[in-house]
């Protein structure tokens, strides 16, 4: 059997598009780049520091996630966020990962069961630093490990539903939500105890409680959804 060797400008074309495919999908689910923000090729490349072609190609990949809107004759952009779009983000995500954790549960092992103590344990020993603790004028506070192990413990939850495809539905959606998380995150103080949140979903998933699982899980996003609604919400005007 003759082993492929692939030439050293494709695999550094590959290389030169993932970094970008990560760097522009970072800023964009932290809104370093804003809602609406044309997305320019050129610029984009300067910015990350890359040719045009891994531009286009992280562009791309992005826009088939959702990530990115692109509109024939006038190019790439990064999505609009709305009240209506994030609750209908996360009904999509109640409905998704309620039926991915109640399988998983029903398909428990103790590997599964490991899986998901361990990130528990990870994520409530990682400090978070919210932005209102920011003082003005400093770039916002780096919370990309809380981020990670945050990601690790939603997926260990549901990793043993025993499907594939709602694994990566599940993935994208994470993502789409994670857009206004970083929104309520900036504007808003630490209100909630979101340990007390993930252990709850936990001592549930463990004892093999699918209701109470299921609708701790769920009432977690809704309770980020009800944040978002709030803060989003236009001020009232108090008449003299």
């Amino acid at each position: 059997m003759t082993t492929r060797i692939l030439p050293k400008r494709k695999a550094e074309k590959e290389t030169a598009a993932t970094t970008v495919y990560h760097a522009l999908k970072r800023d964009i689910v932290r809104g370093a780049l804003e809602p609406g923000h044309k997305l320019l090729i050129d610029q984009i490349a300067e910015r990350y520091a890359a040719g045009t072609n891994p531009v286009r190609e992280a562009l791309n990949r992005l826009s088939s996630e959702r990530l990115v809107d692109r509109e024939d004759q006038r190019g790439f952009f990064v999505p609009p966020i709305s009240i209506e779009d994030f609750r209908d983000i996360v009904q999509t995500r109640c409905w998704v990962e309620g039926k991915a954790l109640e399988e998983s549960i029903r398909n428990r092992t103790e590997a599964w069961e490991d899986a998901i103590i361990l990130a528990n344990h990870r994520l409530n020993n990682t400090p978070i630093h919210f932005y209102a603790h920011t003082e003005p004028g400093m770039p916002p506070p780096d919370n990309s490990l809380w981020e990670e192990r945050h990601r690790i413990y939603h997926r260990a939850l549901i990793a043993n539903c025993g499907s594939a495809h709602l694994l990566r539905f599940s993935d994208e959606l994470m993502l789409l939500g994670e857009r206004y998380r970083f929104i309520s995150m900036v504007n808003t103080y630490p209100r909630r105890k979101s340990n007390e949140e993930h252990q709850a979903i936990v001592d549930a998933t463990l004892a093999g409680d699918v209701e109470t699982a299921v609708a701790e899980l769920q009432g977690q996003y809704q309770l980020t959804l009800q944040i978002y609604e709030e803060i989003m919400q236009p001020k009232s005007t108090v008449l003299p």
